[in-house]
């Protein structure tokens, strides 16, 4: 038995895998609220003390997001500093290891089947398998990034922090709203201050100042009460119930489509790109139809190597779960 864990800003879930012939087999999922502790270590003490009793995992694998060294994190969202050593010592657990949450999304990728996913680039050039990197983006609380490093046989995950890097205004809206940003944040605008729950809540905000007219009051106000005011917007907009909502998710998904191109030619992305996180999926008819595409292949003289690149949304939400599961797996073994 083996146990996995996908640390986030807003909630941490812990999993007790049994490898099984066909796989891994989950036997225990608990979720908890991130918020409601002050070390992440309170929260394996209640998950093993809950788990089936005197038996102890093999090994433990967790995707925590932050930069990963060492063995510890800082995380990014959460006053939680994680150390695999520690959790160790704590729990008699032989081996830990921790992983940025989006390199553990990238190996839940590797093991997720086709129907799993949707492809958003219909002149896609598709191989199987697909040799060459992967790129892995994934818009949520924040944003991450990673690659799928391919070294003629295999891939192997690359953790980054670049959803940390600067966001790169590509319109002449997109230009005011960099400048509505660097005011309302005091200097450097990040690409995860903008693609992310919290960063379509800001571009709602930008969008109702410089476009007052197209207020829904009522809607409005139910946003700016709303405990996950992007969830509010999403529904608005999907449901066409807000124009400035529906504004607001075409603006998020051109600046996601650009972000995705940069990301895959940086990473020489010829084996595809994946969206994941828990955004994507619950916009995808927006992401599909709208000016996510356009904004992708929007790179002068590589729009040409880029119309080519598949572009899949991972519809499976426990893509990180699995990937830790699998890498405490080999931790096992």
């Amino acid at each position: 038995m083996v146990l996995a864990g996908d640390i986030g800003g807003t909630k941490t879930r812990l999993a007790l895998f049994r490898k099984t012939e066909s796989g891994l087999l989950s036997v225990r999922d608990q979720t908890y609220a991130s918020v409601a502790y002050s070390a992440f270590a309170d929260v394996v003490d209640d998950f093993l003390k809950d788990a089936h009793a005197g038996e102890l995992p093999l090994a433990a694998c967790l995707g925590v997001a932050g930069p990963v060294r060492d063995g510890r994190c800082q995380t990014t969202n959460l006053p939680w500093l994680i150390d695999a050593g520690e959790i160790a010592e704590r729990t008699g657990i032989a081996r830990v290891r921790l992983l940025n949450d989006l390199e553990a999304t990238a190996l839940g990728v590797l093991h997720l089947q086709a129907y799993e996913f949707v492809e958003l680039n219909p002149m896609a050039v598709i191989a199987e398998p697909r040799a060459g990197n992967i790129a892995v983006l994934a818009a949520g609380t924040g944003l991450g990034e990673a690659l799928l490093y391919w070294d003629g046989r295999q891939h192997h995950p690359v953790a980054t922090e670049g959803g940390h890097s600067d966001f790169a205004a590509n319109s002449v809206e997109q230009d005011k709203l960099l400048a509505w940003l660097r005011d309302k944040h005091g200097g450097h605008v990040s690409c995860e201050r903008v693609l992310s729950g919290p960063g379509l809540f800001s571009i709602y905000q930008f969008l109702s100042e410089t476009r007052p007219e197209n207020v829904v009051a009522a809607i409005d106000a139910n946003i700016r009460a709303a405990t996950d005011p992007a969830a509010l917007i999403g529904q608005c907009g999907l449901e066409q119930r807000d124009p400035l909502c529906l504004d607001a998710l075409h603006l998020f998904v051109e600046i996601y489509g650009a972000e995705a191109g940069n990301w895959a030619l940086k990473t020489l992305a010829v084996g595809g790109v994946v969206l994941g996180g828990g955004i994507a999926p619950k916009i995808l008819k927006i992401l599909s139809n709208g000016t996510f595409l356009p904004a992708f292949l929007d790179k002068g003289r590589f729009r040409e190597l880029l119309s080519n690149c598949s572009v899949r949304v991972a519809l499976n939400p426990d893509s990180a779960l699995l990937g830790a599961a699998y890498a405490a797996r080999e931790l096992s073994d």
